[in-house]
């Protein structure tokens, strides 16, 4: 504020062990973050704070956020997205809010499940419709994937905290796209932590929904549906042809912006879930603040061919030391409008980082 006063942007400090990180929105609403995390970036806090105004704006409105009439309702109010807002900051199995990309998995049967999707959305009168696990979408219709940021992001992690419920019928503001006005989320849950999501207004009614409307289209789809259960936390379906050495792995498609995170490819070894999520989270931070080009969409054409040329397309990292069979590695490769970076166990040579992770790029390119 002090700063302000004088024509001064500030946007960050840092203490001894702290680091502190703010931001405006809308000339009404500042949020401060305060981090002890070691060696956290201000990238990952700045947009920890994006996503927290994402989800005070899609459970309240901006017109309650930057027209504050009564501070004391208004804070009654807020209360709706603090379930949401705790789990961005506890240790979450996704990644949505750091890359700003749709969390997806990939269901062995996508093409059956895609269909009765589209069919079920015509019937139900709406474009907007999802299929949900574990806060991960498995399929959804183009209106679904049309939804901007950060409500793509939001109303999937939304559906994954809540706690469960067969059916739900839940007022959402589009952060991006209807921040005024709102819709009615409509979830309906299929098998357990497998949710029907569908965005819609004033129709139609939840009872037209469920259960008739659901059993026509899904109870056929019963062994399909079963099958995308254990997708929550491995994201690939099983028997997928991974390296033995990857350890966990996030692709971007930087474009479509939907990612596929995972740290359980291939069972337990060391280190924990907990560490690989945390390892792939702080490399994709360092490299996307340190080493490639921007993300919205590709590179922007420059005159500068000279910087064009220098743009790096690979890195590694070797946490440790590099002697063999010591020390975890992470590659990030970037082709087109793909990213991947790769959590490596210590036994994978240096020198055929590299290759690896460009023969992992094309076999998940089809995927994603």
């Amino acid at each position: 504020m002090f700063g302000q006063n004088l024509e001064v942007q500030l946007s960050s400090a840092r203490t001894e062990n702290t680091t502190v990180v703010w931001k405006s929105f809308h000339d009404s609403i500042t949020l401060i973050v305060l981090s002890s995390e070691v060696g956290i970036s201000e990238l990952r806090l700045e947009r920890l704070l994006q996503m927290v105004f994402g989800a005070m704006v899609l459970l309240v409105g901006l017109e309650e956020l930057t027209n504050i009439r009564n501070v004391e309702r208004l804070k009654k109010d807020l209360r709706a997205s603090y379930c949401l807002i705790d789990s961005f900051l506890g240790d979450s199995e996704l990644i949505g809010d750091l890359t700003q990309c749709v969390d997806c998995v990939i269901p062995p049967e996508g093409s059956l499940l895609q269909e009765a999707l589209s069919g079920f959305a015509e019937a139900a009168g709406t474009t907007f419709v999802s299929l949900v696990v574990s806060g991960r979408v498995v399929a959804a219709t183009e209106g679904w994937w049309r939804l901007g940021t950060p409500e793509a992001v939001l109303l999937p992690w939304l559906v994954g905290s809540l706690p469960p419920q067969t059916a739900r019928d839940y007022p959402v503001y589009l952060p991006h796209g209807s921040p005024t006005v709102p819709h009615r989320l409509l979830t309906l849950t299929l098998l357990p932590s497998l949710e029907l999501c569908l965005l819609c207004g004033p129709s139609p009614p939840l009872s037209q929904l469920y259960p008739q409307l659901l059993e026509r289209w899904w109870q056929p789809l019963l062994d399909p549906l079963r099958a995308c259960l254990p997708l929550g936390p491995r994201a690939l379906p099983s028997g997928f042809p991974l390296h033995t050495d990857i350890l966990g792995l996030l692709l971007l498609h930087l474009e479509l912006k939907r990612c596929l995170f995972t740290v359980e490819p291939l069972g337990d070894k060391e280190p924990s879930p907990e560490q690989r999520r945390r390892l792939l989270r702080n490399f994709y931070t360092l490299v996307t603040s340190t080493h490639f080009p921007p993300e919205p969409g590709p590179p922007e054409k420059t005159e500068d061919e000279v910087y064009q040329a220098q743009l790096p397309r690979a890195c590694y990292l070797v946490l440790g030391t590099e002697e063999p069979g010591t020390g975890v590695r992470l590659v990030a490769l970037q082709l087109g409008l793909r990213r991947l970076l790769l959590l490596l166990s210590p036994q994978s040579p240096t020198h055929g980082l590299r290759s690896l992770a460009t023969h992992t790029l094309h076999a998940l390119t089809p995927l994603l």
